[in-house]
C-alpha cells in the first residue's frame, strides 16, 4: 500500500489547512490529501485530524458528499445558532428512548442548527429539576460540538464559546421568567422571616 502525500492541494473546494465539520465527529482540519494504491486502485484521500479526540480520519475525496462533511458555518449561521438556542424549548410527550435517538440524529447530522436544538431542548439551569445521565450526556456531546464550531467560527477558545452559549441560554423568556420568578420566591421568604 503506497502513500503518496500532497501537502497544499484543494479536492472539491476543500484545501489543506482548513477547518470542516465532518457530521459523525464534529469539527476537524484537512491535514493533507494522500494517495494510496488500494488493491490495485489508486484513492485520493483527505487526512482530517480531530485534536480533541486524537483520531486521524481518512476521506475518500470521492465520498465527501455522502459522508455529509462540510465547510465551518459563517458568522450568520452561529447568529442564527444562537437565537435558536434563546428561543422556547419544545419538549415532546413521547417516550424518552425515542426522543433520545432523535437528539442523537440531530447531533450527528452535524448541522449547527439542529444540534442548538438540542442543546436548547435539553438545558436545565439550577432552578430546574435535574437531568437523568443520558439526558446529561446528550445535552453535553450536543454542547461540545456547538462550542467546537463557534469556537472555529469565531477564532476564540471553546470555553468563550460555551459561555456565550451559555449567556444565549440564558436571555431565553421562558428562563429569564423562571429566573424572575425565583427571585420573587426568595424575597417573600426573606420577608416573612422578617415578620416573624
Amino acid at each position: 500500500m503506497a502513500t503518496n502525500t500532497k501537502k497544499t492541494a484543494q479536492r472539491q473546494g476543500f484545501k489543506t489547512g482548513e477547518y470542516i465539520v465532518y457530521p459523525a465527529h464534529g469539527v476537524g482540519q484537512i491535514t493533507a490529501i494522500e494517495e494510496q494504491n488500494v488493491a490495485g486502485h489508486s484513492l485520493e484521500l483527505l487526512v482530517i485530524v480531530f485534536e480533541q479526540d486524537k483520531m486521524t480520519l481518512r476521506v475518500p475525496v470521492a465520498k465527501i458528499a455522502s459522508v455529509g462533511m462540510r465547510k465551518l458555518g459563517d458568522p450568520t449561521a452561529v447568529k442564527k445558532a444562537l437565537e435558536t438556542v434563546r428561543g422556547r424549548p419544545r419538549v415532546k410527550r413521547t417516550m424518552w428512548s425515542r426522543r433520545a435517538q432523535e437528539y442523537e440524529a440531530k447531533i450527528n447530522s452535524g448541522d449547527l442548527n439542529s444540534i442548538s436544538e438540542v442543546v436548547r431542548d435539553l438545558y436545565r439551569s439550577e432552578s430546574q429539576p435535574e437531568q437523568s445521565y443520558s439526558e446529561r450526556q446528550l445535552y453535553e456531546a450536543a454542547l461540545d460540538r456547538m462550542a467546537r464550531e463557534i469556537a472555529a467560527v469565531n477564532k476564540c477558545s471553546e470555553t468563550e464559546a460555551i459561555k456565550q452559549i451559555e449567556q444565549n441560554l440564558a436571555k431565553s423568556p421562558s428562563r429569564v421568567k423562571a429566573a424572575e420568578a425565583a427571585a420573587a420566591d426568595s424575597d417573600d421568604d426573606e420577608d416573612s422571616e422578617v415578620a416573624a
